[in-house]
């Protein structure tokens, strides 16, 4: 040490272990604060003596890691790598917290093996009873090769123990943990072994994966660390395998010292979780949780909606009576306005569903939902963090695809990545919604909404097929491997309103315009081809229906011939062709033509369909006074004679869209997660020949 009389302590930890308030009681009234050089971040300094020694105590910012993300994580990096430092310490406090010991102890494990002397301060013991948790102290100290103390700042328990190891630690055994750089890639770090001679191989490692600042370097280190970055992937998967490792290695240490048995747990974190994590009971209030969910989307969004569809029927009148006739009115009145207010209508439900996930995710329910799913998904091929994608999945394929990257099992991610589009998702409600609004009476049963039941259910059978699909998949694909999971568990918490409200502005935001510039694109683009066609036919169209109509020797009012000349032109459009070309193929699942378009045009974006037939029905109806919901209750069938949209049909579409990809964006995220097309394209031919399978059966069942 640098003066015998005077030694230099930093206290690390994770935020909100109590590093500050173990800080304030080393120090008392013996504290000072400033900035660090540079930088404007709080650096708080004290001193306490003991015995003849002086103890400069630096409380340096929390930290989960040494793997500098922002200003604070690199001071603290900074601090402890480089002996140049003034606030390099002499000895190092972790301070970890009782309840969240795994993750704690990975910072642990860096610091340990950066060479400093380095003690365990385990904070909140005096709750250790109530919790339900028993720590075998010595073999702790014999694993982690350092002294561990049991403290509790709050009530100054501990304390003098932590002094007198501070002074003079038990265990001065600063040898690396577990061999961590072998095991990582033996050749690699033999090589920064002979590169970087001078420095600790832990230290050499640091600086160059996570140091920019290079300068206290000579010139011929700079360019050693220079050429080993280069590789960046290589890099990057080395440090994702340290990761991996230290985890391992923190698990085998916890199973054999650290119990936390909830049983015997008496706070009210444990009380809730006994129930809201009983194998049985934990459940059960899952599904009914789900449950209200899904019934306040409909029951509590039905006025708002109302309002919103009325709005859009009227804004829809005035603009067309009060522009002249011509194609920009049309465009307007048949292909904009319709297109947005298809999606405009389904905002009050998706705030709703984002307003009560969001209060989920604030008072750590969430958490406790991830655990509680953990043992099944390992049933199905997954890991306990595919609940992540999956859950996310209700909001959107996209990112949840994108979170399977935490999975480290390369067939556990990608069967993950696979089934989660089954998962229903916010882009399907605007579909679901107005399905179900025509073909499922607003009635209660035993006091349950109807509608709502079968938005629930919807629900439940996406989850249903993501896990039969992953369980197929797991007997399929032959990959061996192996995955570990590791997830905090929050206390619990009352939901902070203000980050509520940002989360659902920014969800619902980004959901509103994401879909919106594709449906007014769409919109626009379908308007044309229904509003143009082939010249032999559609140029002539007024003289062809006044030959059928004199033909037939029918009278007709003003209004039913052009009700009749405009069901000609959307027929005999670009559009119209399309869809009479598609129907065989989809007449079987109930749907004609107009449904058919619908469906192709909704490959960009499954919430589309609701803004394609909004178009479609426009440009054939002039009437501007009926909302689309209207519109589409009130079509007929000309083969049957009956309402077009009546159970059979709409059940069908249901299920389509519960099973189908219908999505080119997901496709997209696939492809580059995967790095092939493989995938996705198997992915798109599967779940499309689901999608037909049980929409046809639906559909012949009900019949």
């Amino acid at each position: 040490m640098r003066n015998s009389k005077v030694i230099t302590v930093a206290l690390v930890g994770n935020p909100n272990t109590g590093k500050t308030s173990l800080f304030n009681q080393l120090t008392g009234l013996n504290q000072k604060v400033g900035n660090y050089p540079g930088v404007t971040v709080d650096r708080i300094e004290g001193s306490c003596k003991l015995n003849d020694t002086i103890c400069r105590i630096i409380d340096l910012p929390g930290t989960y890691s040494i793997n500098p993300n922002t200003i604070d994580e690199s001071i603290v990096l900074d601090t402890l790598i480089n002996k140049d430092n003034p606030d390099h310490p002499d000895v190092v406090v972790v301070v970890a917290d009782i309840n969240n010991l795994k993750r704690n102890l990975f910072l642990f494990t860096q610091i340990k093996d950066l060479g400093i002397p380095t003690i365990l301060a385990i904070n909140m013991a005096d709750e250790m009873d109530k919790k339900g948790i028993s720590i075998d102290l010595e073999e702790l100290q014999k694993q982690l090769k350092s002294d561990v103390v049991l403290i509790s700042a709050r009530k100054n328990i501990g304390i003098d123990e932590l002094k007198k190891r501070i002074l003079n630690p038990s265990i001065t055994n600063n040898e690396s943990l577990a061999n961590f750089s072998e095991r990582i890639d033996k050749d690699f770090f033999d090589k920064i072994k002979e590169d970087f001679k001078d420095l600790a191989l832990y230290k050499a490692w640091l600086y160059i994966t996570q140091c920019n600042d290079l300068s206290i370097f000579s010139k011929d280190y700079q360019n050693k660390i220079e050429k080993l970055r280069e590789n960046e992937s290589k890099l990057s998967k080395l440090q994702h395998r340290e990761t991996v490792l230290r985890y391992q290695f923190i698990n085998n240490i916890l199973k054999k010292t650290y119990k936390k048995e909830l049983a015997k747990a008496t706070d009210l974190r444990a009380t809730l979780d006994k129930i809201l994590m009983h194998r049985i009971f934990g459940y059960v209030i899952f599904i009914l949780i789900l449950f209200v969910i899904f019934q306040s989307v409909f029951s509590l969004a039905q006025i708002p909606m109302d309002f919103i569809d009325s709005t859009f029927t009227k804004l829809n009148t005035i603009v067309k009576s009060n522009l002249p006739e011509g194609v920009l009115t049309s465009l307007i009145t048949e292909g904009i306005i319709p297109g947005i207010g298809g999606i405009v209508i389904f905002i009050p439900q998706i705030v709703i569903l984002f307003l009560m996930v969001a209060i989920l995710e604030e008072t750590g329910y969430m958490s406790r939902v991830v655990f509680l799913m953990d043992k099944i998904m390992r049933r199905f091929g997954m890991s306990g963090k595919s609940v992540v994608p999956l859950i996310s999945g209700t909001a959107c394929a996209i990112p949840a695809i994108m979170a399977s990257r935490n999975i480290s099992g390369w067939k556990e991610r990608l069967i993950t990545i696979l089934v989660t589009p089954f998962v229903t998702c916010s882009a399907r409600i605007p579909v679901y919604a107005i399905i179900i609004a025509l073909v499922i009476p607003r009635k209660n049963f035993f006091g349950i909404g109807l509608q709502g039941l079968t938005l629930f259910m919807l629900y439940f059978l996406g989850f249903a097929a993501a896990l039969t699909s992953a369980y197929i998949l797991n007997k399929i694909l032959k990959v061996k491997n192996k995955s570990y999971f590791v997830i905090e568990m929050p206390n619990y918490k009352i939901p902070s309103a203000k980050n509520v409200f940002y989360t659902i502005v920014e969800k619902t935001k980004a959901f509103v315009f994401g879909a919106g510039k594709i449906i007014l694109a769409i919109s626009i683009v379908l308007w044309f081809l229904a509003t143009n066609g082939p010249s032999n036919t559609f140029d002539k169209a007024e003289n062809i229906v006044e030959k059928e109509i004199k033909l037939n020797n029918k009278s007709l009012s003003d209004t039913e011939k052009q009700q009749k000349l405009a069901t000609y032109k959307l027929e005999h459009s670009y559009i119209g062709i399309l869809g009479k070309t598609i129907e065989p193929v989809i007449k079987p699942l109930g749907y004609d033509w107009k449904i058919g378009i619908a469906l192709v045009s909704s490959f960009a974006a499954r919430e589309v369909f609701v803004g394609t037939l909004a178009t479609i029905y426009s440009v054939e109806n002039s009437d501007n006074e009926k909302s689309i919901t209207q519109k589409l209750s009130a079509e007929i069938n000309p083969q049957t004679g009956e309402k077009l949209f009546n159970l059979p049909v709409g059940m069908s579409l249901l299920i389509f869209y519960a099973f189908a990809m219908q999505c080119m964006s997901t496709l997209a995220i696939v492809k580059r997660e995967t790095k092939t097309w493989k995938w996705p394209l198997y992915q798109l031919v599967g779940m499309t020949a689901i999608a037909y399978l049980f929409a046809f059966l639906t559909y012949t069942i009900l019949k």
